[in-house]
């Protein structure tokens, strides 16, 4: 297997150290519009230059992705920006015959009329447009691949074959209780995302209603979450789990509340009264006359990289599915998860909790790809796979996942 890797932020430069430690691929190429932050991401590894490559690339250019795919014979394309980027890197990866794995999905964009009602564009009806396209080709898409959406959907899937009968309801619950040195305000992940996820409205699954919108931060529920982190109140937030696990498990009714606090939430709230979430570009004064920016690009430029946390970082992080229905005809309620110590990813990668969390599972997913223990054709999310080998080789990299009956 010979990978591209696009993006060499936080995620991609732990996708790099999870994966040096690993066999099963023969190349990586780390491509980034900053030609510095893929060849430090490299450099990093202390590679002979036999397994990883620094290149320039701009992700928004899908025909130069293609011809880099191309140049170094790569069969695999992951994708590891953010979602601006998605549908020029689907695109490519189509082009240039390669498998395509992402971590989020293709952007929604809300009903004009009825946004907290209807669904107008959802997560992925872009990528999920050209599913044909792919099955035709005999080729895969393996979307929504990190660890929310990713493991989460994964544990999904394991909750409908091997825990129950029948489901009533699963609901996707992220909780931490991380704490960063020297700063009252810092995201462990991409601000430009967080924005996105979490001012749009979100959307539920209800079998016998299909997909809806509800307001941003409604249903507050406090979710105890395990391993010491302890009860956390989480709300509606929009997500790809909700989109995705409806089309492969049978459930009646599909959620994904977050974890973010009332400050956090009060935060993103004056966020958009102000504008500042807005991506169409203003226009402000320059030294050199008028410059058009995005007002959310000023925001993320203003706070810290998350990836540069982890010195400053303590606590841990979770992930997890929270599924209730009947087995064996008895009532059963389970809490699937994945927890990850700053701590323990700092001192064993160097790369702090929340990037590490989701980089681990595109790589579990490539070694899955690469041995043929994964196959299919079309834009699969994954819980259109076995669960049991992937959750088996988890494990099997250091990092086990656990369940706690409800």
């Amino acid at each position: 297997m010979r990978v591209l890797l696009v993006g060499a932020g936080g995620v991609g430069t732990a996708i790099t150290r999870i994966a040096a430690r690993r066999p099963f691929f023969e190349a990586m190429v780390v491509a980034d519009h900053d030609p510095t932050r893929a060849e430090t991401a490299v450099a990093a590894l202390g590679d002979d230059g036999t397994r990883f490559l620094a290149e320039r690339v701009d992700a928004g250019d899908e025909a130069a992705v293609a011809a880099l795919l191309v140049r170094h014979s790569c069969d695999v394309l992951v994708n590891a920006t953010d979602p601006r980027f998605v549908m020029p890197l689907f695109r490519a990866a189509r082009t240039a015959d390669a498998t395509y794995v992402d971590m989020a999905m293709s952007l929604s964009r809300p009903h004009p009329e009825r946004p907290y009602e209807e669904c107008g564009v959802k997560l992925g009806d872009e990528q999920f447009t050209r599913a044909p396209e792919w099955e035709v080709a005999g080729a895969l898409a393996l979307v929504g691949m990190g660890v929310e959406p990713g493991l989460s959907d994964v544990f999904a899937r394991y909750a409908a074959d091997e825990l129950f009968d029948e489901i009533e309801e699963i609901g996707v619950r992220d909780g931490a209780n991380l704490t960063v040195d020297g700063y009252e305000f810092a995201p462990s992940f991409s601000i430009w995302t967080t924005i996105e996820e979490c001012l749009n409205p979100p959307v539920v699954y209800e079998a016998d209603r299909g997909w809806f919108t509800t307001e941003p931060f409604s249903e507050p529920e406090v979710f105890d979450f395990p391993d010491g982190i302890g009860p956390v109140e989480c709300v509606n937030v929009e997500h790809e789990e909700v989109l995705l696990v409806p089309r492969w498990v049978d459930a009646r009714r599909v959620t994904f509340k977050y974890g973010l606090g009332e400050e956090f939430i009060r935060t993103l709230r004056t966020l958009r009264l102000l504008g500042l979430d807005r991506t169409d570009p203003v226009t402000v004064p320059g030294p050199a006359g008028p410059v058009a920016v995005s007002p959310r690009d000023v925001v993320a430029a203003c706070l810290p990289d998350p990836a540069t946390l982890g010195e400053r970082m303590h606590g841990k992080t979770c992930a997890g599915t929270w599924v209730r229905g009947v087995k064996d005809g008895a009532p059963r309620e389970v809490y699937l998860y994945h927890v990850v110590d700053n701590q323990w990813s700092m001192a064993e990668y160097g790369c702090q909790a929340v990037v590490w969390q989701t980089a681990v599972n595109p790589v579990v997913a490539l070694e899955l790809l690469a041995t043929g223990t994964w196959t299919g054709t079309g834009v699969l999310g994954p819980e259109a796979l076995p669960a049991r080998p992937f959750l088996d080789l988890l494990t099997a990299y250091g990092s086990p996942w656990g369940i706690r009956e409800q």
